[in-house]
């Protein structure tokens, strides 16, 4: 098993695209093996309770703006009744949004390569509006 942390710098509210700093990652971690066709899993961790990791589309970026529309509709910014709000309006909403979706994926390898679909990407779905730095652990099991 092995394992590396990806940094990824945000400036606000958003989905990132991190599908080639997950590739690079990959490649860095099995580059020692000796054997070119390495079939394993990447299992992606997000340290954060106000971000999230998403497989979505990577085709049409109008999918990621639809899911940020479904998301306010779902959980608006200053909600009533939300009493944790100690960093702002965005604070809890971030949190439900989190736990709605996911902290952690598990992508497989097959031939030293993620075995993404055709229209799949790795992102990062920051749900503060603030720019963060977040941290992802990926570790390559084979």
């Amino acid at each position: 098993m092995m394992q590396e942390e990806i940094t990824i710098e945000t400036t606000g509210r958003g989905t990132y695209d991190v599908t080639a700093q997950v590739r690079q990652s990959i490649s860095t971690l099995i580059a020692d093996l000796a054997d070119e066709r390495v079939n394993g899993l990447c299992h992606l961790f997000l340290k954060h309770t106000s971000a999230s990791l998403i497989l979505c589309e990577n085709a049409d970026p109008d999918v990621r703006k639809d899911l940020e529309t479904f998301m306010a509709d779902l959980v608006p910014d200053g909600r009533p009744g939300f009493v944790h709000t100690m960093e702002g309006p965005d604070d809890m909403p971030a949190h439900v949004r989190t736990i709605l979706t996911d902290v952690e994926l598990t992508i497989p390898i097959r031939n030293s390569r993620l075995e993404l679909g055709t229209w799949q990407g790795i992102y990062l779905w920051e749900h503060r509006h603030a720019p963060h730095t977040r941290f992802v652990i990926a570790t390559v099991q084979v």
